[in-house]
């Protein structure tokens, strides 16, 4: 394979890890300002990006144009933190501005790209450009034909995650720019060795957006890194349009059928919290949902004993998709409580595994982030299926 390495090249990169490998972490969104501005200079050209995008329902990065870059930046990108990662993303060809000492640089259009979520995987596919995607954390699981097809091809290829991320490997690929995931058990600083040997790491939190179009709107990030901005306005608009032509079909609803969600796994039950995109889905569905006025993003853990009362009396129960959960006789195997549900006795129960594929990749968590319109209508035709009779469903199917 083009990735093989010789015993010298393996000795290159140890080496190259050796003087790279320097005290200190990141420092908010800091980079080595040697690094990143050496041979910065003024610009006093044309603007280069006429297109623009505005970002109106995403709250976790924001991005402002110049003549010939872009800044980014993105804010708590680890749910509880205040820090702002800031990117200045130069478009080829021209000088790197000057000033922006506490920035990572990228060069753009990006042309080859590290991928570590199935978020990622929707974002390209929704803008078409597979084709930039030369890495990836897990090569298991994956939807889309595409990027299985660039796989088997063997164009990409798999590096590994947090502490078995294969850094030698990423050294000798050197890609344009590592898409990583911010979470509250992923910091930045993991990537810091990588950050120091050139290799900008850009951190995607979609997941603590309080909206499903404010989560797929990070779409409009890939799109700014690869000059994509004339398709991504276009096809976001019919994305925001039919999303919210759906919301006005069930504004005036009424009544509102109950929710219930996920499984006990683990001695905790997860729900999702009221501030949530996964709680602001059930809303917009025309539900009524538990745990809808809890403060904070993500998900909250409560005990079976919890969550028992409520689930009860729940008309329906979503989201049922834990391990290899796929029949009632299936959940019964879990824990015989599960049977004195009100949605368990009337067969409401739904999981969003119907386009899951042998490996185990789901398809919800790809094209679905992306196209929140869709998942939507899904729980619609669920909830109200007056509302949206002709509707099949796309990622949801009924477990019985």
């Amino acid at each position: 394979m083009a990735f093989g390495r010789k015993a010298d090249d393996k000795m290159i990169i140890r080496k190259l890890f050796a003087v790279l490998l320097l005290p200190g972490l990141l420092a908010g969104c800091g980079t080595s300002s040697a690094l990143y501005e050496k041979g910065g200079s003024h610009y006093s050209g044309r603007d280069l990006f006429p297109e623009k995008v505005k970002v109106s329902h995403a709250r976790g990065f924001a991005i402002t144009y110049h003549d010939h870059y872009k800044v980014v930046k993105i804010m708590s990108p680890f749910e509880k933190s205040t820090d702002t990662l800031s990117y200045i993303l130069v478009q080829r060809g021209t000088p790197r501005p000057i000033g922006y000492h506490d920035s990572q640089f990228i060069e753009i259009p990006v042309r080859s790209m590290v991928a570590m979520s199935s978020l990622h995987i929707g974002l390209v596919g929704f803008l078409g450009c597979e084709n930039i995607l030369t890495g990836m954390g897990n090569l298991r699981y994956v939807s889309s034909p595409k990027v299985l097809d660039r796989i088997r091809a063997g164009k990409i290829v798999e590096v590994g995650k947090d502490q078995g991320l294969n850094e030698e490997l990423l050294v000798s690929l050197h890609p344009d720019l590592i898409m990583a995931t911010g979470s509250p058990v992923s910091k930045v600083s993991r990537y810091e060795s990588l950050h120091q040997a050139g290799i900008p790491v850009m951190v995607n939190s979609e997941w603590v957006e309080r909206t499903p179009l404010g989560r797929a709107e990070w779409v409009k990030l890939l799109a700014v890194l690869t000059n994509r901005e004339t398709d991504v306005n276009r096809k976001f608009a019919r994305v925001e349009a039919e999303y919210q032509k759906l919301v006005r079909l069930t504004s005036k609803v009424g009544p509102r059928p109950s929710l219930l969600v996920g499984m006990n796994s683990k001695d905790a039950w997860y729900v999702p919290n009221g501030d949530s995109y996964v709680s602001r889905f059930f809303r917009d569905a025309g539900a009524s949902y538990h745990w809808s006025d809890t403060k904070a993003t993500g998900s909250l853990p409560l005990s079976f004993e919890t969550v028992y009362p409520v689930a009860l009396q729940a008309d329906f129960w979503l989201n049922v998709s834990i391990g290899s959960v796929q029949t009632k006789k299936d959940i019964l195997a879990r824990d015989a409580r599960y049977a004195d549900f009100r949605s368990f006795k009337s067969n409401h129960i739904y999981s969003y595994n119907k386009r899951m594929n042998a490996q185990g990749a789901n398809d919800y968590w790809e094209s679905g982030a992306v196209n929140p319109h869709l998942v939507l209508a899904d729980l619609i035709r669920i909830i109200h299926p007056e509302l949206l009779p002709k509707h099949e469903l796309i990622y949801y199917k009924s477990i019985n």
